[in-house]
């Protein structure tokens, strides 16, 4: 009341309050404008960040595949060089092992983060692994092996630098506390000092962490994990053993598509595991070719520790 009195008339009153409103209203729309405002900043910034990200993984990829290119072409230009530049013999050379089912039996198969394995061994594995979820043996060898090349290129890590202080550092804090806590709920039901296993170590575009020969990251391998101990009867698995990662890997192919069998299929099945939702991109194109190379590899390798002549059809195991 007594600021109504205030005024000369009732009129003013109104109108001075009137204007007050809509100061109110149009300071209140100026604060909904900059929260909007800085929701639109900081999507913009993180979708800067993960296109910057993306681009430096595309290069480093493209490095890796430029590094194994020049590693083939030396051991090639070094055989020929030993026989003397005879094609006939280089030929000879490499066909040497295929004829000899002893010798591929006994061959290692080496994995990451685990000590090798004979190749029998290995088979054993990937025959169990397809008649759980259909995954082609060779195809699934092709891929472990894949994963095995590219994490030794990289070289090993530890789980504080290369995993969580790595995500941390890159603003993904949420994402560092989930493949944490992930990977110390592995190592403690196993009963493994976390600080002592190997883990793959961070690219220079990227964050690392990805355990074992099938290089799940921790919460991925969470994902699975229950599955697994189902398929293995080890209960709780352990992603640095050779059959559980073999398990894993082959329920997650089976997940992208590749019990279908087919070359293009499987092929996006391996893309698929590498990059997921990226896959199409061609730089990632050298994955696929190289895991259906080395498919056909141990394809012929199977095909003969069973004892099928060569040029017979190939059979799934």
């Amino acid at each position: 009341m007594e600021i109504i009195l205030g005024y000369e008339n009732l009129s003013d009153f109104f109108v001075e309050s009137d204007s007050f409103d809509t100061v109110q209203e149009a300071i209140q729309a100026s604060f909904i404008n900059i929260r909007e405002i800085k929701t639109d900043t900081e999507r913009e910034r993180e979708d800067l960040k993960q296109r910057k990200q993306e681009q430096s993984e595309l290069r480093s990829i493209q490095l890796l595949e430029k590094k194994r290119l020049e590693q083939a072409e030396a051991e090639k230009n070094k055989i020929l060089k030993t026989t003397k530049g005879q094609e006939a013999a280089y030929q000879k050379l490499l066909s040497a092992k295929q004829k000899n089912a002893a010798a591929i039996r006994s061959e290692l198969f080496l994995l990451r983060g685990s000590p090798a394995i004979p190749f029998e061994k290995a088979v054993e594995y990937a025959t169990l692994a397809w008649r759980k979820t259909g995954v082609r043996p060779a195809f699934l060898l092709g891929v472990i092996s894949e994963e095995s090349e590219l994490g030794a290129n990289l070289g090993s890590g530890n789980w504080q630098d290369d995993l969580y202080n790595c995500y941390i550092s890159i603003g993904y804090k949420s994402s560092a506390e989930k493949q944490k806590n992930a990977y110390l709920e592995i190592t403690s039901e196993l009963g493994l000092n976390p600080d002592a296993m190997p883990v793959s170590k961070a690219p220079y575009y990227g964050c690392g962490g990805a355990m074992g020969p099938a290089q799940f990251m921790p919460t991925t391998w969470q994902l699975y994990k229950n599955e697994v101990a189902r398929l293995t009867g080890h209960n709780p698995p352990n992603p640095w053993d050779p059959l559980d990662a073999f398990m894993a890997a082959a329920l997650l192919l089976k997940d992208n598509g590749a019990a279908e069998g087919t070359y293009a299929v499987e092929r996006r099945a391996a893309l698929r595991y590498l990059a997921g939702g990226n896959w199409k991109k061609p730089a990632y194109s050298f994955y696929g070719d190289d895991v259906m190379a080395l498919t056909s590899k141990y394809q012929e390798q199977i095909n003969i520790i069973q004892g099928l002549a060569k040029g017979n059809q190939l059979l799934i195991f």
